[in-house]
């Protein structure tokens, strides 16, 4: 992260969430009237969220008992598993992709579906964050994340933003589909953010060494500045600590030693700069702080397993993701 960033936090945590920053694969509304199913399919790398706007239904996935949704609640499947919702229990649920969708634009849909009953409304969406700090963030959350609006200190705000976020979904006038996905991407950092203040399980793992005083900063530092050439030695420095009990705590805590993950870091910045950017291996080499192409090369296929050169030719675009 760049150190002139003026809107970047100065905690590791606040870090990690400056960068959900989130690209959407596939948005859809849902009119739904009982009974009515759907499943969603998995999507690796993905993020599924729904949001109840009017009705309510079961979610349901492999690694929890299902779930009733009320208006205002809002679900999130964080690791692209497949999932299904439905108006009550045993429900036929046909995939999401196999009911006629109405498509408004590239990546917003709308569902017409159901047999005539109760009528639900959902907002649906599955997105994925391509900064490696968002990927290791996600990849520390559960299962599944349920809030419920009424349970939360800014209730009020969420129900705000859930309302406006239903307006526009039902009006959809111009300029609609790009407020619903704004919307849609500040839900989910807030459901993220709940789950973080309220499960201890935020406090294991690579969070907890986030929020760890030296420990994150440690991780801070070394996000900031990959190029440096880092040591244990010059972290501890930086830290007032020695280098065995930084060796110590970090691998305790993150559950690798300091200089892989150093490495890993690395690899992951070079991934994302690989298929989002037009840069040369050399540049991207001299960029991490690699002295030649070669090292540089060596250790990106040591870690992602195949050369730089080969993600280039067979990154794929997000949108591919899901197929029409």
């Amino acid at each position: 992260m760049s150190s002139l960033d003026p809107w970047a936090p100065t905690d590791p945590l606040g870090e990690a969430l400056h960068f959900l920053r989130m690209n959407g694969a596939f948005y859809c509304r849902s009119e739904l009237t009982a009974e009515w199913g759907l499943t969603l399919p998995p999507l690796e790398d993905y993020l599924w969220f729904h949001v109840v706007t009017a009705g309510g239904g079961w979610l349901e996935t492999d690694e929890a008992e299902p779930t009733f949704l009320r208006p205002g609640d809002l679900a999130v499947v964080p690791h692209g598993r497949g999932h299904a919702l439905r108006s009550a229990p045993g429900v036929p649920a046909p995939g999401i992709l196999d009911l006629e969708l109405v498509r408004v634009s590239d990546r917003y849909d709308i569902l017409l579906h159901g047999e005539g009953g109760t009528r639900t409304t959902l907002v649906c969406g599955a997105v994925r964050f391509d900064h490696p700090s968002a990927r290791n963030l996600l990849a520390s959350l559960p299962s599944t994340i349920y809030v419920e609006a009424s349970t939360l200190p800014q209730a009020e705000w969420l129900q705000s933003t859930l309302r406006l976020m239903a307006a526009e979904a039902r009006e959809l006038r111009p300029g609609g589909e790009e407020v619903v996905t704004r919307l849609g991407d500040i839900l989910v950092i807030q459901a993220i953010r709940s789950w973080i203040d309220t499960d201890p399980a935020a406090r294991r793992g690579w969070l907890g060494a986030l929020q760890d005083p030296h420990i994150g900063r440690a991780i801070s530092l070394i996000h900031r500045d990959p190029s440096r050439e880092w040591t244990v030695a010059s972290l501890a420095q930086e830290l007032a600590m020695s280098r065995s009990a930084l060796a110590a705590r970090f691998t305790e805590l993150v559950g690798e030693p300091v200089m892989q993950y150093v490495t890993r870091w690395r690899m992951h910045l070079a991934l994302s700069a690989l298929r989002e950017e037009e840069v040369t291996v050399g540049g991207l080499a001299r960029r991490l702080g690699y002295r030649s192409e070669a090292a540089f090369s060596r250790a990106f296929k040591r870690v992602v397993g195949v050369p730089p050169g080969a993600v280039r030719r067979t990154a794929p675009s997000a949108a591919a993701a899901v197929p029409r």
